[in-house]
């Protein structure tokens, strides 16, 4: 089939912080030269910041180097962090708040902002514009483009106007693009589909440990003012999930924002061990315990999401580089997990790799290298020392568990400064520590009160995913029959509680026979079950098309 082609010297796929920002100062590094870069960047989004998960604890430091007049150009961080609240749940009733000695310098926010990150992406798609770059919202990557001999071109984006069956429907058929690129910087986020191709096709975490996974649930709600502290932070640990034990770990967050709004949300390693888990209904269950309720109770829920989280830091970094192009942001997976943030280091990641490719594009190439000067460069700045300082958090926790893993962690931040002389590893991939379900406790998880506590399908209708039933599935099985034959009998079907959407269902018909059901309509795009399905049988891929309007705080214009 012929495609309609773009040519580009550089394309970027996703417009988050490291794509915007990559973006943003390849225009700068052509401006300073006299010289020209032509740049697009695709969103899989109907606008840009559609797909971010919105409420986010902000470190500016890559901000304060991209645009050092950032307060001038009225970039949207108008909430400065005032107080760090941490707490250790040891109940659903009792707590222990973490006085300020005990916690690791890394989860100190002092300079920090609570910000909407989609509003944060709209204002640097904005700077990208006006430098000159090409945003393309509603056009989702579908797959690389690589020549005959290993070199990434582009890529392909999606064919719309498809049914169920794959079939083009009539008057409404559009094939995909292909947007040719000298260089071609992936940057769609934790799990991206491409990013994990290439990863397996290139090879490129062959020295690398596994890469490990959260799956963060979160919620906006409006508050009662007199309940609101804007710049408060609230982290808490333990209950509902494990405190001393290793196996189901994670933690929780309340940010206080602007205009009686908070986000809060629960991270549920997906390391855990129990396959009776829930990570939704541990989270709706969590909005009850004293902490989280006296802000809450009154309040009215907004807005839902849910998505996964890199987690493995520096140990579990790829090979960043290929013939043609660069992994940047978290589908590298540069989130800094010491300080549950990973929006600076997704910046700066992008970044790095837009000075590597300006340098080698002004040198006269043609894109058929690796960028090896965006691997040495990474390891001279900023964005390396901190995640090496920060290298043995991750395994810690895994090892440990929240209490001790804590305490190491403490030792490792506050005395050691992140330089102790040895590196704790974290080999066993996510999907591997599910216990069979002989093995495990089932949880009897409340109903939900409709004030504080809400079902999926509530929750799904409120997070503002739109998809046509009438496309093909974005959820692909490599064996049809594996969920019915292997993981019922084995774990009971994990994947019925650990989509955050009721995505997964089995179903008994009248002759009592089950079937595996996939209602894709429902997909949030968290991407957990292509990360924990114990059997490695599910891809996520993007879906024909969405609208999307995902967990975006309200602005002075319409969305």
């Amino acid at each position: 089939m012929e495609r309609e082609y773009m040519e580009f010297d550089v394309v970027i796929v996703g417009a988050g912080p490291a794509g915007l920002s990559a973006a943003c100062r390849l225009k700068q590094k052509a401006a300073e030269a006299g010289k020209e870069i032509s740049v697009c960047v695709v969103e899989k989004g109907s606008e840009v910041g559609a797909h971010i998960l919105s409420g986010a604890v902000f470190e500016p430091r890559a901000l304060n180097e991209l645009f050092p007049d950032w307060k001038e150009l009225g970039a949207p961080l108008n909430t400065p962090v005032t107080r760090d609240d941490i707490y250790v749940l040891r109940s659903g009733e009792t707590s222990t708040k973490v006085p300020d000695f005990f916690v690791p310098k890394t989860m100190h926010n002092e300079g920090n902002y609570i910000i909407s990150l989609g509003n944060l992406c709209r204002w640097l798609a904005q700077q990208a514009e006006n430098l000159g770059v090409e945003i393309y919202p509603g056009f989702a990557a579908q797959e690389a483009l690589i020549d005959e001999n290993g070199v990434v071109r582009g890529i392909l984006t999606g064919d719309m106007g498809v049914d169920r069956e794959g079939q083009p429907k009539e008057g409404m058929y559009t094939p995909g693009m292909e947007l040719r690129g000298k260089y071609t910087l992936f940057a769609e986020g934790c799990r991206g589909h491409i990013g994990k191709q290439l990863i397996k096709q290139f090879n490129l975490d062959s020295d690398a440990d596994a890469q490990h996974y959260g799956i963060g649930l979160k919620e906006i709600w409006e508050i009662d003012p007199a309940k609101h502290q804007p710049g408060l932070v609230v982290h808490t640990a333990g209950w509902p999930l494990d405190i001393m034990s290793n196996e189901n770990t994670g933690g929780s967050f309340l940010y206080h924002l602007e205009n009686n709004q908070v986000v809060v949300g629960l991270i549920v390693d997906l390391s855990y061990a129990n396959t009776y888990l829930s990570p939704f209904d541990e989270f709706q269950r969590l909005k009850h315990h004293p902490v989280l309720k006296q802000y809450l109770e009154g309040g009215k829920r907004v807005s839902y999401g849910a998505r996964a989280i890199c987690k493995g830091g520096l140990n579990s970094l790829p090979k960043m580089v290929f013939k043609g192009g660069a992994l940047i942001g978290c589908d590298l997976g540069t989130l800094n997990f010491a300080k549950i943030k990973g929006s600076h280091t997704a910046m700066k990641s992008g970044m790095l790799a837009a000075d590597a490719v300006a340098d080698s594009l002004f040198a006269g190439s043609e894109g058929a290298d690796e960028l090896k000067s965006y691997v040495d460069s990474f390891k001279a700045s900023w964005l390396y020392e901190e995640l090496f300082a920060s290298r043995n958090f991750g395994p810690a926790m895994h090892k440990f568990g929240p209490i001790i893993g804590a305490g190491f962690n403490w030792m490792d931040q506050n005395i050691f400064g992140g330089k102790l002389p040895f590196t704790l590893h974290d080999t066993k991939p996510d999907y591997a520590c599910l216990k069979l379900a002989k093995d495990c406790v089932k949880i009897d998880y409340p109903k939900p009160d409709g004030k504080l506590s809400f079902d999926k399908l509530s929750s799904v209708f409120i997070s503002g995913t739109n998809h046509e039933e009438e496309q093909p599935c974005h959820l692909k099985l490599t064996d049809p029959s594996i969920p019915l034959s292997r993981n019922l009998p084995l774990y009971d079907e994990p994947a019925q509680r650990y989509c955050p959407a009721g995505v997964y269902e089995v179903i008994t018909q009248e002759d009592g026979e089950k079937r595996f059901q996939i209602n894709a309509q429902n997909c949030v795009h968290c991407k957990t079950c292509d990360i924990k399905d114990p059997a490695q049988n599910i891809t996520w891929v993007t879906p024909e098309a969405v609208s999307y309007t995902h967990l975006t705080l309200p602005t002075n214009r319409e969305v």
